[in-house]
């Protein structure tokens, strides 16, 4: 019944609703771990609180840097070989990795395979290169920001499921659901998601030389990796330290755990309501002019966020702040995919992927260092700072737009 539904949409749409579910569950798969990830690390040795804390720390962010390791390689291959081939070969290699997850046996094996879901990683920028290769241009951002949707919405609800899983079942039981869910979308990719693709010949695939100079406008296309990496650093840096932001404002009441859960969700709620309609904004005045809309959004809702003296203050600001996430992140995905020649644009999505996972990895860091000179405030303040010097730095990189009124169509 379900297929029969599919089949009677376009082959763009019907991609588009499959992979929406496979980068949902992807995110799911990424950030469900989140809560109790620390405490399943200590179940493996009897560890001083030093030792939990750095191999917490490291089993968490190997995933992420692996990513950006080995994503330029996987996207090198998705442009030779096919999208859909790299889509199976991720959602096949996370079923696997998660499944083993559940068996590990001492930290060293947890970390190993923490790594390896970092190089089975890169469904999700191969859906969004599948997609805008595959979509009319005049429905792109629509659909670009659509599959946002997906990825937030699965990074949000992922530590919710996780906590559920974990308290429900065993913390070793989780991985395996989430594998078997894996497996799932590896089954439904497989027999519904359709490529038109013509393969590149053997030994034709360009070197990382030859993209840059097949790109029309690749001061552009730096520009815009610079742009993923500061959005992505700003969005995390307030991990670390969220929970303890919030117990401090809410004066140490026993519901801090709710509220702190509340905050952390904002961010991706509001980006799941608004990306689409702001996707579709943008294919009408223009996705640069997106971008730059929220960026000054995001100024004018992350400084205040630094002068919070109530939750719910916390509450509206971090919710704005995933509007103004909701105009960036669909734009940037469409100027990538409308600047990028088809044959090559796995590989520069790849790229964006890499840059995105360093700021997964710098975003907690700096948030971290921050929070130890300057208190939970100074987080939002100098991440202000970085809005607009990401401002700065992209009004620059499309000055030329603006000159020729264009938006790369």
């Amino acid at each position: 019944m379900i297929q029969q539904k599919l089949a009677s949409f376009p082959t763009w749409q019907r991609n588009l609703f499959i992979l929406w579910f496979g980068v949902f569950m992807t995110g799911i798969g990424f950030s469900e771990v989140l809560p109790f990830l620390s405490l399943y690390v200590d179940t493996m040795g009897d560890f001083s609180k030093n030792q939990l804390t750095f191999y917490s720390g490291l089993a968490f962010a190997i995933t992420f840097l692996m990513t950006a390791i080995v994503s330029p390689f996987w996207g090198k291959l998705a442009d030779s070989r096919g999208r859909k081939l790299m889509l199976l070969r991720a959602s096949l290699g996370m079923a696997i990795v998660f499944a083993l997850m559940g068996l590990a046996q001492n930290i060293w094996e947890l970390i190993l395979l923490r790594a390896l879901q970092g190089l089975f990683g890169g469904f999700i920028s191969n859906a969004n290169a599948m997609i805008a290769t595959q979509t009319p241009k005049e429905r792109a951002g629509y659909a670009l920001g659509f599959l946002v949707t997906g990825v937030t919405a699965g990074q949000l609800l992922g530590p919710f499921v996780g906590g559920i899983l974990a308290s429900i079942v065993s913390y070793r039981v989780s991985f395996f659901i989430t594998g078997f869910i894996l497996l799932l979308v590896f089954v439904l990719t497989l027999t519904l998601v359709k490529e038109e693709f013509t393969p590149i010949a053997r030994g034709a695939s360009p070197s990382r030389k030859e993209v840059f100079s097949m790109l029309k406008y690749p001061q552009l296309t730096i520009g815009l990796f610079t742009t993923t990496f500061i959005i992505q650093t700003v969005n995390l840096s307030i991990n670390p330290i969220v929970a303890l932001f919030v117990r401090e404002l809410n004066h140490h009441a026993s519901s801090t755990t709710f509220w702190a859960g509340a905050v952390a969700a904002m961010p991706g709620i509001a980006t799941m309501i608004a990306a689409p309609r702001f996707g579709r904004l943008g294919d009408r005045i223009g996705t640069h002019r997106m971008v730059m809309i929220g960026f000054a959004m995001a100024f004018v809702f992350m400084l205040p966020t630094g002068f919070a003296t109530a939750v719910w203050q916390l509450l509206i600001l971090r919710f704005m702040i995933g509007i103004s996430d909701a105009t960036m992140l669909p734009a940037v995905q469409t100027m990538l995919s409308k600047s990028t020649p088809r044959e090559v644009t796995s590989r520069i999505f790849a790229y964006n992927q890499s840059f995105q996972s360093l700021g997964a990895v710098a975003g907690p860091m700096l948030g971290t260092v921050i929070a130890s000179f300057f208190d939970y405030n100074g987080i939002f303040l100098v991440s202000a700072g970085l809005i607009v010097l990401n401002a700065i730095l992209f009004y620059s990189r499309t000055r030329f737009l603006r000159q020729t009124d264009t938006d790369l169509d």
